[in-house]
């Protein structure tokens, strides 16, 4: 990040965010299914679509502790072929 730059610059408030990537990542649930919670829909497919455009990234890191239920490895994967979208 740039000096001055915070997450809230181009993402929504912790308070909304971290409940849709849990409901995506834990629950795998699908942007109808966490709009359904009562987040916006648009908001819940951005955070969704950034997360999977970012596939890559998780990849070429080394494997990290594992934190939660279900790891971002060996229990977590997208395609990251060009133009991949799962509507």
């Amino acid at each position: 990040m740039r000096h001055g730059q915070k997450d809230t610059d181009s993402l929504p408030p912790y308070e909304v965010l971290d409940p849709i990537l849990e409901a995506f990542i834990e629950e795998d649930l699908s942007v109808d299914q966490i709009a359904a919670r009562g987040f916006d829909r648009a908001t819940v497919g951005r955070i969704l679509d950034l997360v999977k455009r970012n596939e890559y990234k998780r990849r070429q890191a080394p494997p990290g502790v594992r934190v939660s239920g279900r790891a971002f490895g060996r229990d977590w994967r997208y395609p990251i072929t060009s133009g991949y979208r799962s509507r």
